[in-house]
Parts: structure tokens; C-alpha cells; sequence
């Protein structure tokens, strides 16, 4: 269980900066898992780091009663003069596995896939590198509490992949404390939901009325759960609406392609693509379904023929 109590923070400048966070008092259950939803801005990452123990409030606290990990997704806390060998070794160390090194180093190297560079200093590393080295380091250890901001997006198509798969074996024995704009993501993980806005926190026991809940504060609009197609053309339909929508989705993308903001891990416009994208294919998913079933029916049985009763051989004695 966490326990946040009467929570503030800010990031003091020369102006008179507003609170990012403003007396939020959450209690998470243990074994929860719970998807973070906001705009831009709002202090999700904010909010992860302060549970992961990487940032401290400037009023309130923060009591965990279980091992929670750093956020998964950010990439900050390696030394960059040392090698990515280097720091997984001494971050094994500060975490009390001193006879687990070898395995952890094997484990990481693995897992983030990034060649030699694993023995080259991480100030070289690009930023898709270092979350790839972060996400295979807070897997080699065992917590109560995963946390992940936009862990999921970290690498092509394939890592991905790799990344729901390594979330999908912890969930069960492990809960997760999720940001990310892929809303399919938070469906397929997360129980419950908080949404931030304008520095303050709601809890949702359901992920799909937070969701909702976010959708109506961001832009004035409800939003009702996917619905499961249950028939053939209603699933076809659906493959026809979520392909229009990925269209439209990746030529708005492309026409704003000049915009540094593309470059954004929390872009709008790139995770309404990305979103429109993976509606696409559950969709396609859902028609294959269909498809596989009525081939099914339509096969012919294979029955065997009944061979008749051949009368005994006559062997001529009487």
C-alpha cells in the first residue's frame, strides 16, 4: 500500500511559480494496478517520480509499505562517464544483490538489446538507449510496485512487444503505477485510474470511468469502452471506421511532421495516431476472428465409413 498525505510541489524559478501538485491525498491499494491520466503538463511524471522516491514534496508525504521501483521510462540517474555494464553493476550493488551481479548484468544486457554499446559510456547513448537499459535494469529486480511512464513506447514495433510481455509476467505477483497516452495500454494493465488536473487528484476504482473522466476535462467529451464486435459485419464495419480514423490520424501527423513538438514523447498527435493505429488492428483482429470461425463451420466432416460385417470364411469341414 502507498499513502500520500497533503501533497504539494512546485519547481521554484524567478517567477512566482504555481504548485504542479496541490494537496493530494491518495491512498493505493496493494496489488492495484492503476494507469495515471492528464494533459501535458498536468505532473504525471511528476507524481511517479515522487512515489519512486527520485523527487521530494515541498509539503506533505509520502509512505510506502512495500518495495516500489524508479519509473521505468526515465532515463535519468545513470552516470554517464561509466559504461552501461558499469552502471547496472552498481546500481545491483546499492540494491543489496552483490551475489546476484552476474546474473543482473546477463539479465539487462539481454533484455535491452543494445549491442556493444552495453560497454560503452551512456553519455553516448541516445535517449531510446538509456530507457531500454532503465527498463531492463528495474526487471532484473523483484518489486511490489512497478512504476512505468510511457515504458511501453520505448523502441520499434518489436521491443514493444518485449515491454507488454515483460509487464504481462509481473502482473499478478507485482501491481503497476502507469502513465501513457495509449489508452489501450491503460485498459490491458490497469484496474483503477488517477487523473490530475489543474494540480489536483481524483481516484476512479474503474480505469474506463478515469479514462472518461479525462476525456470529459480535456476536451468536454465522454468516452464509452470499446465495444466487441458480435458478428462478422459489425466487425467489418468497425475495420472500415477504425481505418478511416487512422488516416485521418497519420495525415494530420504528417502535415505537422515540422513541428519539434513531433519529437515529444507525450505529443498529442502522435499517440492519437499511435491510438488510431492499434484500433486498427484489434479491429482487423476481430474480423480474422470471425473469418477463422466461419471456415471452421463451413469444413466438411471427415466420417468414416462403416465397413460391413464380412461372414466367416467357409474352410470346408463339415
Amino acid at each position: 500500500m502507498i499513502e500520500i498525505r497533503n501533497l504539494y510541489k512546485r519547481y521554484h524559478n524567478h517567477h512566482d511559480s504555481p504548485w504542479v501538485l496541490k494537496d493530494i491525498s491518495l491512498t493505493i491499494p496493494s496489488g492495484v494496478s492503476v494507469g495515471l491520466l492528464g494533459r501535458n503538463g498536468a505532473g504525471k511524471s511528476t507524481l511517479l517520480r515522487l512515489i519512486g522516491g527520485m523527487d521530494s514534496p515541498d509539503r506533505g508525504e509520502i509512505i510506502r509499505n512495500s518495495r516500489v521501483s524508479w519509473p521505468i521510462g526515465l532515463a535519468g540517474g545513470f552516470q554517464g562517464s561509466m559504461t552501461g555494464r558499469q552502471n547496472v553493476k552498481f546500481v545491483a550493488r546499492i540494491h543489496g544483490a552483490e551475489e546476484e551481479i552476474e546474473r543482473v548484468v546477463r539479465e539487462v544486457e539481454e533484455f535491452a538489446e543494445i549491442g556493444d554499446a552495453f560497454d560503452e559510456p551512456v553519455k553516448t547513448y541516445s535517449s531510446g538507449m538509456r530507457s531500454r537499459l532503465a527498463f531492463g535494469l528495474s526487471l532484473a529486480f523483484d518489486f511490489d510496485v512497478y512504476l512505468s511512464d510511457e515504458a511501453t513506447a520505448v523502441g520499434d514495433r518489436a521491443f514493444k512487444a518485449k515491454a507488454k510481455n515483460a509487464f504481462k509476467e509481473r502482473v499478478g505477483r507485482a501491481s503497476l503505477i502507469m502513465v501513457s497516452h495509449g489508452e489501450g495500454v491503460l485498459r490491458e494493465f490497469c484496474e483503477a485510474g488517477i487523473v490530475l488536473e489543474k494540480g489536483q487528484a481524483k481516484w476512479f476504482d474503474d480505469i474506463e470511468e478515469a479514462i472518461s473522466a479525462y476525456h470529459e476535462a480535456t476536451d468536454g467529451k465522454k468516452t464509452a469502452p470499446p465495444k466487441v464486435p458480435t458478428s462478422l459485419a459489425e466487425a467489418k464495419q468497425q475495420l472500415m471506421q477504425a481505418n478511416l480514423e487512422f488516416e485521418q490520424a497519420r495525415v494530420e501527423y504528417q502535415i505537422a511532421s515540422d513541428d519539434p513538438a513531433r519529437n515529444d514523447p507525450g505529443d498529442a498527435l502522435r499517440w492519437r495516431m499511435e491510438e488510431s493505429r492499434e484500433r486498427m488492428h484489434e479491429a482487423r483482429r476481430h474480423v480474422q476472428q470471425f473469418q477463422s470461425q466461419a471456415k471452421a463451420k463451413a469444413k466438411p466432416r471427415n466420417r468414416t465409413k462403416k465397413t460391413p460385417n464380412k461372414p466367416p470364411k467357409k474352410t470346408g469341414r463339415p
